[in-house]
């Protein structure tokens, strides 16, 4: 049992007593009663907090009146817990549902703003980094409690998202005239060419902030085997997320569709590392390479990966026993969670273009999840 579910289950009981009275008043406020989705969203609001990271209105007195940034903010945490497809149904779905609309800020159907003023704060959001700057708040008050919890199993997943524009195709590079290699041991005094050094060593020896800042960030065409041997392709992006134990986000990278996962894993487990204390990585054989290994270690992880067995065989200690089987079953809080994002929270409706929108439309939907999942009882 994780360490994180005390905490999570305090919450949930906390909510289950308080909720019934704090619904009752907000109806009466209202004078309308509440549908169990606008309560489940006024939960999310409360735990995101959203507000607390935007600042209000700059006050010029020049020039039309500023939206409110929090208000759209908090519009667009609607948009992913309604699990709408686009502004627009977000639009009208505040013209038409009069608490929904009054518990985002806007009291008269002529308040709601326009899809422009929406597209622009959006944009704004996302230059701001707003996303990542909620969620590792979010980590850090509710998973690590400042260093003082231990995180049990991180387990590492990728999912696609399709997006809706072009993808950039790649420049044709003038391939160097290969030399054609030599064979058997160099003579006395022969120097050879030494190989070029592989993603992942060159990885090793960055911070993890410069191995995130060299991956692919464009939209392109990404392919993925299912559990059933069979290749799929979709065009746009892939999310890589680190899962805590409970369903719950701990860390999100978004990158081009057409980068392999294991390019992803040795900065995501630093950084993960810097958000929280955790005992085992879980990850499937798509993440099976020493760097990987060396890597988890190296934080003092235990490294649970499912060995691949294109790789030549797989070495007698990779080989899991009967209690490290069952420990990997923990990894499939990544793909229950993975399935949320899509299924509720919007990850099958992305609409805008460029990686960082995209990435915040992704992140819109992670926050939304880590407070409903947060406000679930959890039992490991």
């Amino acid at each position: 049992m994780s360490i994180i579910a005390d905490s999570t289950t305090f919450l949930a009981d906390y909510w289950n007593r308080f909720q019934v009275p704090l619904f009752a008043h907000l109806a009466e406020v209202l004078e309308e009663p509440l549908t169990d989705k606008l309560e489940q969203l006024i939960l999310v609001w409360d735990v995101v907090r959203i507000e607390e990271h935007i600042p209000g209105c700059n006050g010029s007195i020049s020039g039309r009146p500023e939206h409110s940034r929090r208000s759209l903010a908090r519009a667009f945490i609607a948009k992913a817990v309604y699990d709408l497809g686009t502004t627009e149904a977000l639009i009208d779905l505040l013209e038409s549902h009069r608490s929904l609309r009054r518990l985002c800020g806007y009291e008269s159907v002529r308040q709601v703003p326009s899809a422009a003023t929406f597209s622009r704060a959006f944009k704004s959001f996302a230059d701001g980094g707003l996303g990542d700057a909620v969620h590792a708040a979010l980590v850090a008050k509710y998973v690590s409690k400042e260093g003082e919890q231990v995180v049990m199993h991180v387990s590492r997943d990728s999912t696609e998202i399709i997006a809706r524009e072009k993808p950039v195709k790649k420049e044709k590079e003038e391939e160097p005239v290969k030399e054609k290699k030599k064979l058997g041991r160099p003579k006395k005094g022969e120097e050879r060419p030494a190989p070029a050094p592989k993603p992942l060593d060159i990885q090793l020896a960055q911070t993890a902030d410069e191995a995130l800042a060299q991956l692919p960030k464009v939209c392109s065409w990404g392919a993925k085997t299912d559990t059933g041997g069979h290749k799929h392709y979709w065009k746009g992006w892939k999310a890589h997320l680190d899962w805590a134990d409970g369903n719950i986000p701990l860390n999100v990278v978004t990158t081009s569709a057409s980068v392999h996962d294991s390019q992803v894993a040795i900065p995501m487990a630093r950084k993960t590392s810097e958000r929280v204390d955790s005992l085992y990585d879980l990850m499937d054989s798509a993440y099976d390479a020493p760097q990987i290994r060396k890597v988890s270690e190296d934080l003092g992880h235990v490294a649970l990966i499912d060995p691949n067995p294109r790789r030549g065989g797989v070495p007698e200690e990779h080989l899991f026993d009967p209690a490290q089987v069952e420990r990997y079953k923990q990894r499939t809080t990544a793909e229950r969670g993975n399935s949320r994002l899509k299924e509720e929270f919007g990850l099958r409706h992305l609409r805008v273009r460029g990686h960082s929108k995209a990435h915040l439309h992704i992140m819109f939907g992670v926050l939304a999840l880590f407070a409903d999942q947060l406000l679930k009882p959890w039992s490991g």
